[in-house]
C-alpha cells in the first residue's frame, strides 16, 4: 500500500514538473548555468598540476610530466613542516571555535526577555560583517608595541613576531569574529525545542545541565552533527588570507600554511603547475577526511552522518 501510494506521488510530481517545466528553468537555469561556468569548467585547470604548464602554449600544448611536481612537494624539507602548521592551526581551531556557537545559543535560549536577547544577538553577529583584512588590521593595532593590549600589561612586546603566540591569535581573532554568526543556525534549532518538555523539567526540579540534556541538546543534536562533519572535512581548507595577512617573517614557523605556500609559489613566483599540485593534494586530503569523518560519525550516532 505504502509503495503505491509513493509511485503515485512520484507521478504526480513528474507531471507537475512537465507541465511548469518552463518555471523551473526561469529559476534554476541561472543557477545551474553559474555552477556550471565557475564551478566545474575551471576543474579542467587540475590538468596543469601533471603539466610543465606553460602560458603561451596552453594546457593542451604543455609538456605532460606525470606526478613530478606531487613528488617534488612530498620530498621537500619543508613538506611536513607546512602540513604540520595547517594541521595544527585547523584542529585547534575546530576543538576551541566550533563548541562556541553552541555554548552561544544555548545561553542565548535561557534570556527570558526577547528584547535585550535581541540587543546582545545584534553585538555578537556584528563582527562577522568586518572584513578579515579589517579585522588583521585591527589585531595588529591591539597587539602593536604601542597597542591598547600592551599598555594594559605593562610590557613592551610585538606579539606578531613571536611564533607561539601566532596560532592563539589566529583562533581566538576567528572565535571572536565568527561565533556569534554561527550560533544563528543553532539558535533557530532551539525554537523548536518542546516548550512543554522545558516546563515539566522545571517543575520536576531538573537544574539547568538537566534541561540541556534532556530538552535542548537533542533538538540541536543533528545539526552539531552535520556542522561537525562538514568542519571537520576542511580541516585542510583554511583561507590563505588572515593567516597571510598576520603574517611577519618573525612568525613564518608557525604561520606559513599549505594555502599561503600555494600562493607565493602560484601568484608571487609564478610556478603553476607546482603550486596546482600543492592545492590538488590539499583537496584530495579533504576529501579523504570528509569521508574518514563521516564513517566515524556514523558509527557513533547509530547510522546518522551526512
Amino acid at each position: 500500500m505504502n509503495t503505491k501510494v509513493k509511485d503515485n506521488s512520484m507521478h504526480n510530481t513528474l507531471v507537475y514538473v512537465k507541465q511548469h517545466w518552463q518555471l523551473y528553468v526561469f529559476f534554476l537555469g541561472p543557477a545551474l548555468l553559474l555552477t556550471i561556468v565557475f564551478r566545474y569548467i575551471p576543474m579542467g585547470g587540475i590538468l596543469i598540476a601533471f603539466q610543465k604548464y606553460n602560458p603561451f602554449k596552453g594546457i593542451l600544448g604543455s609538456e605532460w610530466v606525470g606526478l613530478k611536481y606531487f613528488e617534488q612537494f612530498l620530498s621537500s624539507p619543508d613538506f611536513m613542516q607546512y602540513l604540520a602548521n595547517t594541521l595544527k592551526l585547523s584542529i585547534f581551531g575546530l576543538l576551541w571555535g566550533f563548541p562556541m556557537p553552541i555554548i552561544l545559543a544555548l545561553l542565548l535560549n535561557r534570556i527570558a526577555s526577547s528584547k535585550i536577547k535581541q540587543k546582545i544577538q545584534l553585538v555578537l553577529y556584528m563582527p562577522n560583517f568586518i572584513s578579515v583584512i579589517v579585522l588583521c588590521g585591527m589585531v595588529r593595532i591591539l597587539l602593536s608595541v604601542t597597542g591598547p593590549f600592551n599598555m594594559l600589561l605593562g610590557t613592551n612586546i610585538n606579539f606578531l613576531t613571536i611564533p607561539a603566540a601566532f596560532r592563539p591569535i589566529y583562533i581566538i581573532s576567528g572565535i571572536w569574529q565568527g561565533a556569534g554568526w554561527a550560533s544563528i543556525m543553532y539558535t533557530a534549532a532551539l525554537s523548536n525545542a518542546s516548550k512543554e518538555l522545558k516546563e515539566a523539567a522545571q517543575i520536576d526540579g531538573a537544574n539547568i545541565w538537566q534541561q540541556i540534556k534532556a530538552v535542548e541538546w537533542p533538538a540541536i543534536k543533528d545539526m552539531v552533527v552535520i556542522q561537525f562533519i562538514l568542519q571537520a572535512g576542511n580541516i585542510m581548507s583554511i583561507g590563505f588570507e588572515k593567516a597571510y595577512a598576520l603574517q611577519s617573517d618573525m612568525n613564518l614557523a608557525s604561520s606559513e600554511i599549505i594555502a599561503t605556500y600555494v600562493y607565493k609559489k602560484g601568484l608571487l613566483n609564478g610556478d603553476y603547475s607546482y603550486s596546482t599540485a600543492v592545492g590538488l593534494f590539499n583537496t584530495i586530503v579533504n576529501v579523504i577526511l570528509l569521508i574518514v569523518v563521516n564513517k566515524v560519525v556514523e558509527k557513533l550516532n547509530d547510522g546518522q552522518g551526512l
